[in-house]
C-alpha cells in the first residue's frame, strides 16, 4: 500500500496559507571536488538536461565525466566563491527574503516564500516540506528562468511533481512557466543597462549572451531560442538601439554536439578581429550572478576578447537582489495568484477564523462519536 505524507500533529484549526516556492538551478555546497561531484552527478543525471539513452549516458557520466571534471570545476567555483558562499545561492536567498517582505506588505492574506534549488541544497523537497508544515493550501512555483526550456522549467515541474505525488493533502498548484516578455522585466533590464552606461560608458556593441541548449532540442520544439531573441529584441527597442548595435549569442556549451549559435566566445573573437575595441555583455537569462556569468563571461571571455585585440570589456551584472528585481517578481507573483483568497481585497481574518472554528467543531463531534 502506498504511503502518503501527512502530519501526525496536524490540527484542523490550522490557518491556511499561500505558498510561493522560488527555485533556481543550484550550486555545489562548497568549492571542493567532492561537493562538485555530488552536484554534477545530480545535475547531469537529469534526463531533461541530457537526452541520451540512459545506459550509454550512465557509462559516460560515471566512467569519465565524474572522474575528471569535479577537480577542474572546483577550482573554477573557488575563483568566484565569497565569504557568504556561492554567489548564486547568496543572491537568490536575499532575493527570496526581499520578495517575502514585499508580499507581506501587498498581499492581504498570509503568505510564505521559500527558496529551493533544482539541484543541490536547499532542495525542492526541503522547500516544499517547509511550506507543507506552514499549512500551505495554495502553491505558486516560480522558477527563476525567464525564458522557458524543457531543460530548466520543465525539469523543475518534474521535481515538484515527484514530491507532491506523495502528499496526502495536495495544494492548489500554479506555475509560472516563463516571463521573457514581461514588460516590467524588460524595463528592469533596460534600466540596468542604462545605469551601467552612465557609470562605465557605452560600448561599441551590446551582446545579449544566453545559456545555450543543444540545437536538436530547439528542432524538437523547445521555444527557448525564440524567447531569448524576443527578450533581447524588446530590451533593444526600449533602449532605442539600431540593428547592428546589439547581438544575441549563446554560451556554456557542453559535449560534442552542435548547440544554439552564434557562440559567445566565437563572436567576441570575430568582433575583436574586425576592430571592435569596446563591448558590453549582459546575460538576461540569469536572474542571479553565478559561475556562468562571473567566471565564464567576466573572466574567461574577458580574457579571450582582450587577447584577440579588444581593449575594454564590461560585463553588466544580473538583476540579483536589487529593488527593481524584487518589484518585477513580486508583481509577477501577485498577477499569477489572482483569484486566490489570500490576494483578494475581501480577505477577512474574521471569516477565516469562523470557518476554522466550524471545522474544529465538526472534528470534535466525530471524536465524540456524534454526527457532524
Amino acid at each position: 500500500m502506498a504511503k502518503y505524507i501527512g502530519n501526525p500533529d496536524y490540527k484542523h484549526d490550522s490557518k491556511p496559507c499561500l505558498g510561493v516556492l522560488i527555485t533556481n538551478l543550484g550550486t555545489p555546497d562548497a568549492p571542493a571536488p567532492s561537493a562538485v561531484r555530488r552536484y554534477l552527478a545530480e545535475f547531469l543525471s537529469d534526463p531533461r538536461v541530457i537526452e541520451v539513452p540512459r545506459l550509454i549516458w550512465w557509462l559516460i557520466l560515471h566512467g569519465y565525466i565524474l572522474r575528471t571534471r569535479p577537480k577542474h570545476s572546483a577550482k573554477i567555483y573557488k575563483s568566484i566563491w565569497t565569504n557568504e558562499g556561492s554567489p548564486l545561492l547568496s543572491f537568490s536567498g536575499k532575493l527570496a527574503a526581499a520578495i517575502q517582505k514585499e508580499l507581506e506588505q501587498r498581499v492581504p492574506g498570509p503568505v510564505r516564500v521559500e527558496l529551493a534549488m533544482r539541484y543541490g541544497n536547499p532542495s525542492i523537497r526541503a522547500g516544499l516540506e517547509k511550506l507543507r508544515q506552514a499549512n500551505v493550501q495554495r502553491l505558486l512555483v516560480l522558477p527563476l528562468y525567464p525564458q522557458y526550456s524543457a531543460t530548466t522549467t520543465a525539469s523543475t515541474f518534474d521535481a515538484v511533481a515527484d514530491v507532491l505525488k506523495s502528499w496526502r493533502w495536495l495544494p492548489e498548484l500554479r506555475m509560472i512557466n516563463h516571463y521573457h516578455d514581461d514588460q516590467n522585466y524588460i524595463n528592469a533590464l533596460a534600466d540596468s543597462i542604462r545605469t551601467h552606461w552612465q557609470q562605465r560608458g557605452r560600448g561599441e556593441k551590446l551582446l545579449f549572451s544566453f545559456h545555450g541548449i543543444p540545437k536538436h532540442y530547439f528542432a524538437a520544439g523547445d521555444p527557448y531560442y525564440c524567447e531569448c531573441h524576443k527578450t533581447a529584441r524588446l530590451v533593444a527597442e526600449v533602449l532605442g538601439l539600431e540593428e547592428g548595435e546589439w547581438l544575441v549569442t549563446f554560451q556554456s556549451r557542453f559535449g560534442p554536439r552542435e548547440w544554439l549559435q552564434p557562440y559567445t566566445g566565437v563572436t567576441l573573437q570575430k568582433l575583436a578581429g574586425k576592430g571592435i575595441k569596446n563591448v558590453n555583455v549582459i546575460c538576461p537569462g540569469f536572474p542571479a550572478d553565478c559561475l556562468e556569468t562571473l567566471e565564464e563571461i567576466n573572466i574567461q571571455y574577458r580574457a579571450l576578447f582582450m587577447a584577440c585585440g579588444g581593449e575594454e570589456f564590461n560585463y553588466i551584472p544580473a538583476l540579483n537582489d536589487r529593488a527593481p528585481h524584487t518589484d518585477v517578481l513580486s508583481n509577477l507573483i501577485i498577477l499569477h495568484c489572482q483569484g486566490w483568497p489570500e490576494v483578494s481585497a475581501d480577505w477577512s481574518n474574521d471569516r477565516i477564523d469562523k470557518e476554522i472554528n466550524l471545522r474544529e467543531q465538526r472534528v470534535q463531534k466525530l471524536r465524540d462519536g456524534e454526527k457532524p
